[in-house]
């Protein structure tokens, strides 16, 4: 199911929801880009056949199809180009090896997997670290952001949150409440802070 999400025009101001057009999979499944809840659009200032296209993968049977970029027309005039998450990025496998070399990087020691069966909510952990990874297409949701926050309380640990998808608006209002960082994985595989805790935990360990 497309999924909608808010978008912000950096000329006006003016915001938008937004939802991924939909289209037919051969398979007779529909599919849409996995938009990246919480990222800027950015302006259409000019066009070339790399930035018109997106390779967007069917959860239904895997096949991987290009499609028109998400695009939306600001009532200012502005075209915004709204952040999609690329199918080469969307492992599994390469968003916890991500996550983990960033937490490594940023000065915690022996990030780790979590040993199975997997523990709810926690798949990377370290001496008083437990970091959730969420792989999925779809922006991550309070729940999550609780079930981490209380992994954390219990072992009184450091938690980090990572996402491909990013976040629902619910989800980054309860993260600043219990004081979670969100990070989003951008296209490159580098996580990128998305609120206040997020930032201060990068700048106290760089």
């Amino acid at each position: 199911m497309a999924k909608t999400v808010p978008v912000r025009c950096p000329d006006c101001g003016l915001g938008h929801q937004f939802t991924a057009p939909a289209y037919p999979c051969p398979c007779g499944s529909t599919v849409s880009a996995p938009l990246v809840a919480g990222s800027p659009a950015t302006r259409v200032v000019r066009r070339t056949w790399d930035d018109e296209w997106v390779t967007v993968s069917c959860s239904a049977c895997g096949r991987q199809d290009q499609w028109p970029r998400p695009e939306l027309g600001c009532q200012c005039g502005t075209i915004l180009r709204v952040p999609v998450r690329p199918v080469t990025a969307g492992t599994t496998y390469d968003a916890r090896r991500d996550a983990a070399l960033y937490l490594l990087a940023i000065g915690f020691r022996n990030v780790v997997r979590a040993q199975a069966p997997p523990e709810a909510g926690i798949d990377l952990r370290g001496p008083g670290l437990v970091a959730q990874v969420d792989s999925g297409p779809s922006p991550a949701d309070p729940r999550a952001v609780e079930c981490l926050w209380l992994n954390a309380l219990h072992e009184s640990a450091v938690s980090a949150f990572f996402s491909l998808a990013g976040y629902t608006d619910e989800a980054r209002e309860r993260a600043d409440a219990l004081g979670v960082p969100l990070f989003v994985l951008d296209p490159a595989g580098t996580p990128r802070p998305v609120n206040g805790p997020a930032a201060d935990l990068d700048r106290s360990h760089a």
